[in-house]
């Protein structure tokens, strides 16, 4: 799990609706290819999947006040497609935090 303060906080809903207007234009960009994700609040959490390749969520993404806790799925961390898109949720949160920037609290 790796846990960053982003210095505000958020709503599911909110963080919901960032990932849906950008993670498939910007993963496109970046991988050349159609996959399309699917992003839902699922117990309070935001969850990643692309149902059509893996099996159950790739990210998921509980909120903690100023902090995201964000939980890659074990089974496809060395997986071109979810480096991609942990790349891209990096530059989301950036987005997110705003000047203040993103701080990294645990990697691990």
């Amino acid at each position: 799990m790796k846990i960053i303060n982003i210095h505000k906080t958020v709503t599911a809903d909110e963080l919901l609706a960032l990932i849906e207007l950008k993670l498939n234009r910007l993963f496109k960009e970046q991988r050349q290819t159609e996959i399309h994700f699917t992003a839902a609040v699922k117990d309070g959490a935001v969850e990643i999947y692309q149902p059509e390749i893996y099996e159950g969520f790739l990210f998921r993404i509980a909120i903690n006040g100023e902090e995201l806790h964000i939980t890659r799925s074990e089974h496809y961390v060395d997986d071109v497609n979810s480096l991609t898109v942990e790349s891209i949720l990096n530059v989301l949160f950036g987005e997110l935090a705003g000047d203040e920037g993103v701080v990294f609290v645990l990697e691990g």
